[in-house]
């Protein structure tokens, strides 16, 4: 009897699931609260789930949204020698690198690390280099590209990274795939990534930063000028917390004191990273 009334109740269950798959959920947060009934039924797993709603994510950002800001860039100079670009790629542990001419509005193009290993294990390492033999087009795109179309265009080129330009024709930062992966499947650390190196807050441009949940209050207050503050919380993800009410979810956001905060990655325990939008430019004139 046991058996017939488990039965029942898998039917029962796949008949539901059924019935919303015949209708086809009308908009994406149907879709999500379909997701998350799969996964309170253990019919899909965590990660799953995460990385599912990562891809829903990035169809809805844009290249801005996480780009690494002109200020940030690691580029090469045109009238580097040989052991200057080799001292510079060992001490950033980048792979891809901007060269620039005069400012990094001139660029030049793109050099790949790989390209220069066998030079440098020659007995004479540099003797004659010319680095125009070894650089690479760069590709340029708008801010406002979607990470979507991005990442398709990446697959399509078979490209690893992209130059940025703003609406006036400057660069304004750069992005490669492994940036946009990572809001699929949550950052990817290889064996020589510190962790405590990543800053707690990150600018992006056009006053976006990305900042950790556990960024300590003083911290975030000082960067962003603001005073929040609640007796016995630590970190701006326990303020939000408190502000909010509840474990937001990923893509929801709250506006607090002209700061928009949305929620980048999280899980079903807690938020790991938001996303900043300072629309007063606050941040920018103190940094």
């Amino acid at each position: 009897m046991a058996d017939a009334e488990h039965g029942g109740s898998s039917m029962g269950w796949l008949d539901r699931i059924h019935n919303i798959f015949s209708s086809g959920p009308q908009n994406q947060k149907q879709l999500l609260e379909l997701l998350k009934n799969l996964r309170s039924s253990e019919l899909i797993g965590a990660d799953e789930l995460s990385m599912i709603e990562g891809v829903l994510q990035v169809a809805d950002m844009h290249v801005r949204d996480i780009m690494i800001p002109r200020g940030q860039m690691v580029v090469l100079d045109h009238e580097d020698g040989f052991t200057e670009i080799i001292d510079k790629i060992t001490e950033s542990g980048h792979s891809r690198f901007p060269v620039i001419d005069d400012d990094k509005d001139d660029l030049v193009g793109i050099l790949l690390a790989k390209d220069l290993l066998t030079l440098s294990l020659s007995q004479q390492p540099g003797q004659n280099f010319e680095i125009n033999e070894y650089i690479r087009p760069a590709s340029f795109i708008p801010e406002s590209k979607r990470l979507n179309v991005l990442l398709k265009e990446f697959r399509l080129n078979r490209s690893h990274m992209a130059m940025i330009v703003d609406e006036y024709g400057g660069v304004s930062g750069l992005i490669t795939i492994e940036d946009v992966l990572e809001q699929i499947v949550g950052k990817i650390d290889d064996e020589y990534d510190d962790e405590d190196e990543e800053a707690d807050i990150q600018p992006h441009g056009s006053n976006r930063y990305s900042v950790r949940a556990l960024t300590p209050l003083p911290e975030f207050n000082e960067y962003f000028d603001t005073e929040f503050e609640i007796d016995d919380v630590e970190t701006i993800g326990g303020y939000l917390l408190r502000q909010i009410g509840y474990l937001p979810e990923r893509g929801e956001s709250i506006t607090l004191d002209a700061l928009t905060f949305k929620v980048m990655r999280a899980d079903n325990r807690q938020v790991h990273l938001y996303q900043v939008i300072d629309s007063g430019g606050r941040a920018a004139e103190r940094h």
